[in-house]
């Protein structure tokens, strides 16, 4: 038989050994239980006993002490019966406990030593690696998905394209209405009215009109080069 099996055999042994021993000195202290009680009724009749005879009858009541004090001693014998008995109890109790703390370490002891002998510093490493890139992968994923979706970039020259043809169309509609314009004030109907406008404004002189044909030119290339 190997040492392990002894072991546990023998384990086995002393515990039962322990539970037996204990049932049996707990059934003894209930026997001296019934003991103490049938001695103090003795004692307690002795006493009686005496009471009633301590004038009449002194010898009976000397007797009846006698047979008291005797009575006494044999409880304090089963007093000191009760200790050592009581004793004995939390000592195997106390043992079977140690007994049972034991078992359950040595479990435990072999337990570690079988996880144990399947690992070694070198797996436990790998393994702490291995969580240490699922979880940056996990945080990569993560980063990414809580980021909002981008739409193609847009080109920043093609806009600035559009932007300056918009502002060249509006400056072209700006110098067309200015050219559509009535360039002199009308003439209100009747003689007074034509009287009361300065010549200036109701006819045009040889020099005013050359000044409108420059103006003219200068606007048209003027536009010209906008559209350009």
């Amino acid at each position: 038989m190997s040492s392990w099996m002894s072991w546990i055999v023998g384990k086995k042994d002393n515990r039962g050994s322990a539970r037996d021993a204990i049932v049996g000195l707990r059934s003894q202290l209930l026997m001296l239980d019934k003991k103490e009680e049938h001695l103090n009724k003795k004692i307690e009749e002795e006493l009686k006993k005496a009471k009633a005879n301590a004038t009449s009858n002194k010898r009976l009541a000397t007797a009846a002490l006698r047979q008291k004090k005797a009575f006494e001693g044999e409880l304090d014998r089963i007093a000191g019966t009760r200790l050592t008995l009581e004793s004995q109890v939390n000592a195997l109790e106390s043992a079977n406990m140690n007994l049972e703390t034991i078992t359950a370490m040595k479990k435990g002891s072999d337990a570690l030593k079988s996880i144990h002998g399947n690992l070694n510093i070198d797996k436990v490493d790998s393994t702490m690696d291995s969580i240490r890139e699922q979880m940056d992968l996990t945080n990569e994923i993560s980063d990414a998905i809580s980021n909002p979706v981008h739409h193609d970039p847009v080109d920043e020259d093609e806009l600035n394209d559009e932007l300056e043809q918009l502002e060249q169309d509006e400056l072209n509609n700006r110098l067309l209405g200015a050219e559509r314009a009535p360039v002199h004030a009308p003439v209100a109907a009747g003689p007074q009215a034509t009287a009361s406008i300065p010549a200036t404004a109701s006819q045009s002189t040889p020099a005013a009109q050359s000044q409108e044909d420059d103006e003219d030119e200068e606007l048209r290339q003027l536009q010209a080069q906008l559209a350009m």
